[in-house]
This record gives C-alpha cells, sequence and structure tokens, in this order.
C-alpha cells in the first residue's frame, strides 16, 4: 500500500476548494427543475408577504449607499480560465418576480447581497468591495497605502478587489493586513493582495487577534473530511443556483472557488483592548474569543467614529452551531461581547461596518441594530435554558423554542444563517450535552438497524409510500419525512420512496428562511434522485497553509486517519527530527492510537525518522509521500524501516464524497 499524505483533511479548511467542481459545473451536470411550491407552500409564502414588516426599505439604502461602480466582468476567473466566481447565476433575483420556491424573507436578503462592486463608506477613508466573494473587502486608507481588512476566501477574488479599487481610487501599496478572525474567507485570499516576501521584509504589517494561527489551522483539520462534505451541503456547492435551488449564503452569495493560502501575522493583538496606530491610523482592537470564531476581534476608529463589527454583527442572527460542522459557539458570550462594543464604542459610533452585508449610518440606527444583535444571542442562550430547567429535551427544543415577536419584526436578526431549529439545539448541547435523559436513547440503534422493524410493524412499504402520499397531499411535510426516512434506510433501493422523500425535502427547503437550511434540504433531495455526484479526491493543502500547519498538528491529522482494528496489537516508537527547526518529537503506536509529543526522544525507539521541515511541507502539501522523501535522500531513516511499512499500512484515505442518505451512492 502506498503510503498517503495524511493530511488531506486540512483542505476543509479550504472550504470552497474542497468539493473541487466549480458552481458552473454543478449547474451543468444537475440541470433538473425543480417542482414547483405546492399549494401550501405558497400559502404560507403569501402569510409570511404580510406578516413581515417588508415596508421597512432602510436596508435596501444602506445597501446602496455609496457606491461608486461595477467592474465590466460578473466572472472572476482563474489563469487557466477556470471560472472561480460567478454573479451572472443570481440574475433571477434582479427581476423582480416573487418567488413561492423562496420564503419571502430570504428571496428579501438574497436580493440585497446582489451588491457588486466598488462602495465608498467614510469619504477618502474606508471603502469596500463587495460581491467578490463570501464576504467583503475593505479598504482603509491610511497615509502611505491601504490597509485592508480581511482579504476574502481566494487569490483571484481578493487580487480582483484590489485591483477594482485601485483602478477607480488611484493605485496605493497595501501597508497592512488585518484578519479579523480565524475563518478562511477572511483570510485565505492574502497571497493576492500581498507577497509573503513583502511580509518578511517589514513592507507589509499582518494583523490578527489572539489564538489565530492556532485556530485557523486546527479548527476544522481532524474532522476535515466530513466537514467538508457537509461543507457542500450547507453552501448548497452541487445544486444549481435558481429559484428551485441555491438561491443565497445569508451573508453573501456563496464561496468562491479559487486557490486559498495564508501568510502568519506579524502583529498578533493579545489583550482585550489594544490601541495602535497603523500607517497613520488609530485603532482600538477588541478581541472577542468565543463568539463568530474562536479568535476573533473588532476595530474602533475613534478619530472617525467607525466601529468594525467583524463578523460578530452582520444582517443576519449567525450559526451559534454550524451545519458543516464546529465547536458550538458561546451565544451568551457572544451576546456579552457585543453589549460591550455597544457600551464602549456603539454610543459615539456614526458608522457601523461588516465583513460581510453592508454598513449602517447613524448613531440611532447602529444601537438599534446593535441592540437586536445582543438581545437575539442572550434570547436564545437564556430561553433554551428557561425550558431546559423545566425538563424540554433536546429533541423537543427546536419544536419549542420560540423567537420573541419584537425580534422577529427586525430584518437584521432574523434566520437566515443559523436558524432557530439548529441553534436552540446547539444550546442545549453545549450545557447539558446530546443526551436527553432517557435511557432509550442513551445508546439507541442506528438507522439502518432499527428502521426495518419500524417499517414492519408499520405494515411494509406499501402501507408508508401510500400514508406519506396522503400526508404530503396535505401538506404535513415534516410527519411525512419521519415515515419516509424510515423506509428509506430500511430499504436503500426502494427508489419510489426516495423519490417522494426527496419532494417533501422541496418543499420544507422552499419553506424555511434558513438559507443553511434551504440548501441542505434541496442538496439532499438532489443526491436521492440522483445519487451522489462524483467528487474528485480533494488535492493537497497550498504551500502557505503546509508552513503554517505546525508538526505537531500534522501528525495529530495522522492520527485521525489510523483504522484502530488494524493497527492493534502492533505497537513501536519513532523518534522524529527536523533540524532546520531544531525539534523533536515522539511518535508512539500503542493499543491501536498514535500519539505525539514534541520536546522529547526515546531511548526505546525502534526507528528514527530526520527530515528537514521544509522538506516535509512536500508531504503535507500531498505532493510526495513521507517515503518517497527518504528514498530521495530527503531525510533518513535509521533502525527498523518496517515501521514505516506498518504505519502506512493501516492509514486510511478519507472518501471525499461518503454517503449521508441511504441508497445515494453511485451505482
Amino acid at each position: 500500500m502506498k503510503y498517503p499524505h495524511p493530511v488531506v483533511a486540512i483542505r476543509a479548511i479550504l472550504i470552497a476548494l474542497l468539493i473541487t467542481i466549480s458552481a458552473a459545473e454543478a449547474q451543468e451536470h444537475f440541470n433538473a427543475k425543480g417542482s414547483q411550491a405546492s399549494s401550501y407552500t405558497t400559502e404560507l409564502q403569501q402569510q409570511l408577504r404580510t406578516s413581515l414588516p417588508f415596508e421597512d426599505r432602510r436596508d435596501f439604502e444602506e445597501s446602496q449607499r455609496g457606491f461608486i461602480a461595477a467592474p465590466d466582468y460578473r466572472q472572476i476567473t482563474a489563469a487557466n480560465g477556470r471560472v472561480v466566481w460567478d454573479m451572472n447565476r443570481y440574475d433571477f433575483l434582479l427581476t423582480g418576480e416573487e418567488y413561492d420556491s423562496i420564503h419571502p424573507s430570504l428571496q428579501r436578503q438574497a436580493t440585497l447581497n446582489m451588491n457588486y462592486g466598488l462602495y465608498e463608506v467614510v469619504p477618502n477613508f474606508i471603502y469596500q468591495v463587495r460581491g467578490f466573494d463570501l464576504a467583503n473587502m475593505t479598504l482603509v486608507k491610511g497615509n502611505t497605502g491601504w490597509i485592508i481588512f480581511d482579504v476574502l476566501l481566494t487569490e483571484q477574488t481578493a487580487n480582483a478587489a484590489l485591483a477594482l479599487a485601485n483602478g477607480r481610487l488611484g493605485e496605493l501599496p497595501v501597508r497592512a493586513v488585518v484578519y479579523s478572525h480565524s475563518h478562511v474567507d477572511h483570510f485565505g485570499g492574502v497571497r493576492g493582495v500581498v507577497s509573503e516576501e513583502a511580509v518578511a521584509a517589514g513592507e507589509v504589517e499582518v494583523i490578527a487577534p489572539v489564538g489565530f494561527m492556532a485556530e485557523a489551522i486546527s479548527e476544522n483539520v481532524y474532522a476535515g473530511n466530513a466537514m467538508s462534505r457537509r461543507a457542500g451541503l450547507q453552501y448548497g456547492r452541487n445544486i444549481p443556483s435558481g429559484p428551485f435551488g441555491q438561491v443565497d449564503s445569508a451573508i453573501g452569495k456563496g464561496l468562491a472557488a479559487g486557490t486559498t493560502g495564508l501568510i502568519a501575522p506579524t502583529l498578533v493583538i493579545e489583550e482585550d483592548f489594544e490601541e495602535h496606530i497603523i500607517d497613520g491610523v488609530t485603532m482600538v482592537f477588541q478581541n472577542t474569543p468565543g463568539t463568530e470564531a474562536p479568535a476573533e476581534m473588532n476595530t474602533w476608529f475613534p478619530e472617525q467614529k467607525v466601529f468594525w463589527a467583524a463578523e460578530n454583527i452582520t444582517a443576519t442572527v449567525h450559526n451559534v452551531y454550524t451545519l458543516r460542522g464546529a465547536l458550538v459557539r458561546d451565544a451568551l458570550s457572544w451576546s456579552k461581547q457585543i453589549n460591550e462594543a455597544l457600551y464602549r464604542f456603539g454610543r459615539e459610533a456614526e458608522i457601523l461596518v461588516s465583513s460581510h452585508n453592508w454598513p449602517r449610518w447613524g448613531n440611532e440606527r447602529i444601537q438599534e441594530v446593535m441592540r437586536a444583535q445582543r438581545d437575539a444571542y442572550a434570547n436564545l442562550n437564556n430561553q433554551v435554558l428557561f425550558l431546559a430547567n423545566q425538563g424540554v429535551t433536546i429533541k423537543e427544543i427546536h419544536n419549542q423554542y420560540v423567537v420573541p415577536e419584537s425580534l422577529q419584526q427586525q430584518w437584521n436578526v432574523r434566520q437566515y444563517h443559523g436558524s432557530e431549529f439548529h441553534n436552540s439545539r446547539a444550546v442545549l448541547n453545549r450545557y447539558l450535552g446530546y443526551w436527553d435523559g432517557n435511557p432509550a436513547t442513551l445508546a439507541p440503534l442506528s438507522p439502518s438497524d432499527s428502521a426495518p422493524l419500524f417499517v414492519e410493524m408499520m405494515g411494509g412499504s406499501a402501507e408508508i409510500i401510500t400514508k406519506a402520499e396522503e400526508l404530503h397531499a396535505a401538506g404535513e411535510y415534516r410527519l411525512a419525512m419521519e415515515i419516509l426516512n424510515k423506509l428509506v434506510y430500511a430499504e436503500p433501493a426502494n427508489a419510489q420512496a426516495k423519490d417522494l422523500l426527496a419532494n417533501v425535502f422541496e418543499q420544507l427547503g422552499y419553506q424555511y428562511e434558513s438559507a443553511s437550511l434551504r440548501n441542505v434540504f434541496l442538496a439532499a433531495a438532489q443526491e436521492l434522485r440522483n445519487g451522489i455526484q462524483t467528487i474528485a479526491a480533494p488535492r493537497g493543502t497550498s504551500p502557505s497553509m503546509a508552513r503554517a500547519m505546525t508538526t505537531s498538528q500534522w501528525w495529530d491529522s495522522v492520527g485521525t486517519r489510523v483504522d484502530s482494528s488494524l493497527a492493534d496489537g502492533n505497537d513501536y516508537i519513532v523518534n522524529f527530527i527536523t533540524p532546520d527547526t531544531d525539534q523533536t518529537f515522539v511518535i508512539e503506536m500503542s493499543s491501536g492510537t498514535l500519539s505525539n509529543i514534541e520536546g522529547y526522544l526515546s531511548d526505546e525507539a525502534d526507528a528514527t525518522i530526520t527530515i528537514n521541515r521544509t522538506d516535509l511541507d512536500t508531504v503535507i502539501m500531498g505532493q510526495a509521500t513521507l517515503s518517497e522523501q527518504l528514498q530521495n535522500d530527503l531525510g533518513s531513516l535509521e533502525g527498523d524501516a518496517s515501521v514505516l511499512l506498518s504505519m502506512a499500512a493501516v492509514l486510511t484515505v478519507f472518501s471525499p464524497g461518503f454517503e449521508v442518505l441511504p441508497g445515494t451512492l453511485p451505482q
């Protein structure tokens, strides 16, 4: 067995690239038109159009304020001509038509996110490029050049955004880059605006919050393959855009599909509040750990009365638990950090700028938005606990937690990204865990094991399909889903059951306000009908990301690929040395488990591997195997060489397209 490059999982950090097909390719592969909205879905949408405050047009005015120009292109391509970003696919949102297959509130948000071009936020000081990626690029004019807040997801989109600004405003050098937080759509495009050489020479400062490097590398590595698969569902990467498909990603249109990298910070903000003068601009950084990201910071511009809210305050309730998978965020801490910002900066602020969506102007408006966002996260935390302390369980909470009506009437805290369904369960899980207190659910059967008994007791597949068709016809989609899901698990090859469940998922997707929920339901419907689209194996990570990953993190990721059933009983110890970084590690395979520790060497090692970290980077990038590097004399192995073969024999290469719903693997 060939030794696999063991950190393919790190590609999960590059979420946009992990699903390696482009949006255009997805459109071409799946061209089927979705089902029409049912009469029940249509009636629900009509009710929503009269019950929500559509007369409030302030977001539309603010989103267009300061518009300078759009580029003369609507696609951004890589050097090889590959389309990495395409705004054309969303033009159906500009017709003014109301679609019954889209929740009216989500359609409103999706239309607002059609902003595309360069905008002036503060005259001769702050500008934004919007609609070039999931996030915005924010450019602050210093004394001698640009200070760029967040550099988008990919090099191609970041380079295009900077070129648009320079072309319209006059070319300026980049003096500093600020990473607001540790999610890749805010740092991945850095090499599109600055070079590593310029940073190393001290020509460009790279600024980030405390903990940034550890979080940027580690959050998505260890469960990377699973996370990339789920991200494809959450963002609807493999479903066509259109009234029956992917329409938005709540905080932007979607994820670009270009090249992503990372340059390490040169200035880390360590304290809760730190004041710095960067290229003549005074800034006060506010660290907000444990909010939208584990490492995140806001910024206050005291002279201009501008508050940069990073991704802590946008135009939606965010994910406390993101469906792609990540640690549950702390809704209470998030609320408190917003409250701190409100009282410290918000009572003076005249402009509020975020890394997604659009700015707000005027102190009254800013305080309104900040209070609503503060209250939304606090209410989520407090009311979930209010219900949990009265016995409501994790299996019930999403059906009982209700957002207060006063918050429902404020657009900026509608459930576009997060939803009350998955966020409420996340809060309860954070405090009490996944168990609901019922012994019957403590060690439950797997769905594929329990489903056949359910199907048998319900009278078989014909009875279930008949009842499900009745429920579907009556608009009882969640009840139909409940019984059809059992049938599909019991009979994965039952095409009639899968098609009917797909119809149910489709109507539910049309009804959900959350873009994440919509995408998941519509993507699942597509997979039930067509099978999982073939997903190319993820490519190795970029050179800059490889250099950023610690050697210990790399070995940790190797450990997640060990098949313990194969490794158990074959124990060994390896000393691992990287002379160019003067680091030593002990790698132990023990009880079917791989562990590593830095700073030691073992006298009982079965083998010693010596390789420069720079040569290990090639392995991390997936461009060579460790065995190949050693065979090419880029390192040495002393002792029992069979341990390397033993390790290779128990490492699994993860499939990027594993089955989520039964019966959806290609035949």
